[in-house]
């Protein structure tokens, strides 16, 4: 509420996930511009951590924006 927007970042599926929690809540008190990271309904895979948080857009490079997408929409 006090930012006018959010971001959820989750190491598992969004369908169902915090987001979808967070998106509940909002729409009922405060609609805000909310951005989703996760692994959007995909198998996952074996391999080194931070190779598997770039692969699902999970690192810090695409937290950061997400952070800006969701800052540009708010009204």
């Amino acid at each position: 509420k006090k930012t006018g927007c959010a971001v959820t970042a989750e190491e598992h599926n969004i369908i169902g996930g915090l987001g979808d929690s967070i998106a509940q809540v909002a729409a009922k008190n405060w609609p805000i511009p909310i951005e989703y990271i996760g692994t959007n309904d995909t198998f996952g895979e074996s391999g080194k951590p931070m190779d598997l948080l770039v692969k699902y857009g999970l690192d810090s490079a695409h937290i950061v924006a997400a952070a800006e997408k969701a800052l540009a929409r708010k009204s």
